[in-house]
Parts: C-alpha cells; sequence; structure tokens
C-alpha cells in the first residue's frame, strides 16, 4: 500500500515539475514577445518616453469607448421623444450609423480627413484605412490604431444626430444611404478643413472638439432632411399652428440625456489627447469642469425661459437645454473659465428654447429638436469661441491683427461649414424625393414604420393595423 501510495506521490511530482516547466517555458516566450513588441512600440515612437505613450493610448482609448457610449444615449433620446409606433425604426438607425459609420470612415473617411493634400487646404487622401497617419500629442505619440478609434466614434455622432430630424417619415432605405455619404464624404471632407491641416486651420480656427465641425455638421444636415421630408401627418394645422406630438417615454428620453452627459466626457476632455504630465492634466479637468457648468447652466436656463413662456415647467425643453449648454461648450471648452463655460451654457438653454419655436413659425418639423441643440447651439459654440476665447491660448495676446484675424476665422468656420453640410444634404434629400426613395407612404405613416418599414414592433400588440 505505502509503495502504491509511494508511488503516486511520485508521479504527481513528476508531473508538476513537468508542468512547472512548461509554464516557466511559456512564460519565457511571453516574456520575449512582449518585449519585442515593446521594441516594436519603442521603434514606433522614437524618442518619446514609453510611460506617457501608454497613458496618453490609454486615456484616448477610454475617451473613444465613451464617444462611442453616447450612440445609445442618441438612440434613448430619439426613441423617448417620438412615436412608440417608430420604435424600432429609430433604434435600427442608430445602430446602422455605427455600423455603416465605422466601415466607411475605415474605408475612406479617415483618409480623407488626415491624409495628404490632393487640392492644397481643401481635399486630402491618405489611403484606405488606418494607414501610418500617428498624431504627436504633448505627451506622446498616438498609436494610429486607437487614434482612428477616438475619430470614428465623433464620424458616428455627426451622423446619428440627423436620426432625430427625420423620425416618423423616412424611408429606412434612404437613410443608410444618407449616413454612408455624410460618414464617408461630408464630415470627413470639412473635418480635414481644420483637424486635417486645411484651410481653415491655417486661417486660425479654432474648434477644439466639435460644436461646428461635429454637432453643426450633422444639425444642419437634420435642418436639410426635415426641410425636404416636410413635416409629419397631423404636425400643424391647416392654419400653420403647431399640433403637440409627444414622445411616447420620457424616462427613456431623460435615461438618454444622461448617458450622453456622460459620455461628454470622453467627447471633451479626451480631445486635449493626452493626460500624461501636470499641464495636459489640469487641462483636462479644466475641460471636464467647463462641460458640466455648461450643461447644469443650460438645463436651469431652458426650464426657466419655458416656465415663463407656458407657465409650466417642461421636462422635455430642459433636457434639451442641457444638450444644447453641451454643444454650446464643445468648441471652446479649452479656452474658456468656469464662469464663462457657464454663461455660454446659459446662453444655449435660451437659443434651444428660441431654436424650437422658430422651427414651429417656419413649419419645420424636427421631432427631437436637432438643429436648435446641434445646428444653432453649435454655431453659437463657434462664436462664443471668439468672444469669451483666452487670448494667450489662442494667440491673440497683444497683436491686434491676429486678434481680428481670429474673429474672421471663427466667423468664416461657423458659417461654411454648416453652410456645407446643409448644401449638400438639401441636394442628396433632394434627389432621393425626386426619384420617389425619400419618405415613406402615408398608410405606412400612420400604421408606424416599425410595422411598414420593418415589419416588427418595440412593444408587442402596439400596432394599429392586422398585418397580412
Amino acid at each position: 500500500m505505502r509503495k502504491a501510495v509511494w508511488g503516486l506521490v511520485t508521479a504527481v511530482t513528476a508531473a508538476g515539475a513537468l508542468v512547472c516547466s512548461t509554464l516557466s517555458a511559456s512564460a519565457q516566450e511571453a516574456g520575449v514577445a512582449a518585449a519585442e513588441g515593446m521594441a516594436e512600440v519603442a521603434a514606433d515612437v522614437p524618442a518619446t518616453d514609453l510611460l506617457a505613450y501608454t497613458i496618453d493610448n490609454l486615456f484616448l482609448f477610454i475617451g473613444a469607448v465613451l464617444v462611442i457610449f453616447m450612440q445609445p444615449g442618441f438612440a434613448m433620446v430619439e426613441t423617448g421623444f417620438n412615436a412608440a409606433k417608430n420604435t424600432v425604426n429609430i433604434l435600427f438607425k442608430n445602430v446602422m450609423d455605427l455600423c455603416v459609420g465605422v466601415l466607411l470612415y475605415y474605408l475612406v473617411g479617415y483618409g480623407l480627413m488626415y491624409g495628404a493634400p490632393v487640392i492644397d487646404g481643401f481635399l486630402a487622401w491618405g489611403g484606405v484605412g488606418v494607414g501610418e497617419m500617428t498624431k504627436t500629442p504633448a505627451g506622446g505619440a498616438l498609436h494610429k490604431q486607437v487614434d482612428f478609434l477616438f475619430q470614428v466614434a465623433f464620424a458616428a455622432t455627426a451622423a446619428t444626430i440627423v436620426s432625430g430630424s427625420v423620425a416618423g417619415r423616412m424611408k429606412f432605405s434612404s437613410y443608410l444611404i444618407y449616413s454612408a455619404i455624410i460618414t464617408g464624404l461630408i464630415y470627413p471632407i470639412s473635418g480635414f478643413w481644420k483637424w486635417g491641416g486645411g484651410w481653415l486651420h491655417t486661417m486660425g480656427f479654432y474648434d477644439f472638439a466639435g460644436s461646428i465641425l461635429v454637432h453643426a455638421v450633422g444639425g444642419f444636415a437634420g435642418l436639410a432632411g426635415a426641410i425636404v421630408l416636410g413635416p409629419r401627418m397631423g404636425r400643424f394645422n391647416k392654419d400653420g399652428k403647431p399640433r403637440a406630438m409627444p414622445g411616447h417615454n420620457l424616462p427613456l428620453a431623460a435615461l438618454g440625456v444622461f448617458i450622453l452627459w456622460t459620455g461628454w466626457y470622453g467627447f471633451n476632455p479626451a480631445s486635449q489627447l493626452a493626460i500624461h504630465g501636470a499641464n495636459n492634466t489640469a487641462m483636462v479637468m479644466k475641460i471636464a469642469v467647463n462641460t458640466t457648468m455648461a450643461a447644469a447652466a443650460g438645463g436651469v436656463v431652458a426650464m426657466i425661459v419655458t416656465w415663463a413662456l407656458h407657465k409650466k415647467p417642461e421636462l422635455s425643453m430642459a433636457l434639451n437645454g442641457i444638450l444644447a449648454g453641451l454643444v454650446g461648450i464643445t468648441a471652446n471648452c479649452s479656452v474658456v473659465t468656469n464662469t464663462q463655460s457657464i454663461l455660454i451654457g446659459a446662453i444655449a438653454g435660451a437659443l434651444v428654447v428660441g431654436g424650437i419655436k422658430l422651427l414651429d413659425k417656419l413649419r419645420i418639423d424636427d421631432p427631437v429638436g436637432a438643429w436648435p441643440v446641434h445646428g444653432l447651439c453649435g454655431v453659437w459654440g463657434g462664436l462664443a469661441t471668439w468672444i469669451f476665447g483666452d487670448p494667450a491660448i489662442l494667440g491673440t495676446v497683444g497683436d491686434a491683427a491676429v486678434a481680428v484675424g481670429t474673429m474672421k476665422a471663427q466667423l468664416v468656420g461657423s458659417v461654411v461649414v454648416p453652410l456645407w453640410s446643409f448644401v449638400t444634404m438639401i441636394i442628396l434629400f433632394s434627389i432621393l424625393k425626386a426619384i420617389g426613395m425619400l419618405r415613406v407612404s402615408p398608410e405606412e405613416e400612420v400604421r408606424g414604420l416599425d410595422i411598414g418599414e420593418h415589419g416588427e414592433e418595440a412593444y408587442k400588440g402596439f400596432q394599429i393595423f392586422a398585418t397580412e
């Protein structure tokens, strides 16, 4: 018996030794592979501190994830502000904005936005895919893969803004065409003008995180879609007065706004592109606080203005006020003080209420207020950069000519980029309308796009008419 036990112990010990030896060899191989990988990184980033490289790339990766997390925020806001019968359609559009956007930006958009100039200052091309383009912020170089991930999240954001503007009446197939074109062409081309080193950058235009280049592009594209499509059935009376069409789920809309507010901490602070080092860290924290102040001020002012006008506070308007404040601060969050950010957000909160009233007067149906929030307040963000921006950061201290040049640059950029988006999208939507591809039939609109376009319901038993 003892011999048997001793033999078993010996066998187990030998097996354990073999396993340990194998694991040790694997660990050594992994260590060699890791060292070789680090050597490759070091080769990719010459003369750059590898700790700074790691911290800055991790920081940008987290920022990219937060911006991508904004997609469900947009989906919840748009779903909550619209009729239940169109829920699947809205969610589907938001899903495809990200899926189609990622692929088109990879194939075309990234190369257009960050490539080598083809038409000096106006058009660039860097090839298909991520390529070899690498930015170098103050802390350390950014790996091309994480840089792409961050940039594609912004592209998807610009595209998805339009979903709410055209809700309840646009064919899904046409929306996919729109989404592909804005992500692959419209957004990257105007993005190159500033962030890729194009003519607006040379002119001195400043848009830190995209009030103009992302939000105004999406907002004015949405305005174009709303104009060409026309209003939803029943949105305006025969005498032109607007008829309220409340959303079906304000809790979802409120959740979406909270998600967007959270995601904005990737949108704005991460646009610093680096957090390593005292200066970068201080700037990131300042940007985060400015973002918070503007959002809060926008929500409070939108509530107060609506309360004064309608004698009751409205949740939907306060939610849009929060988003307006976030959009307004995005271009200038790095060049203003905390107090100035409150003022910028407050003005945005008032503007969004006025913008919604203006659309009603013009009989333009924008179910979620995408143009007032992203278009109008995006332009305000670009102008506020000139009005409140720190001359020391903008580089205009003691130089009147440079200060005037900055003013002109902000005015030009804040007009030309939205106009570029609006005109190109008016053309696209008009073509789709002319060939009968743009709007669903009246019967489908009444029944709901969930059944008419997709044959499925978000909420079981909601459909108005029996399906065949």
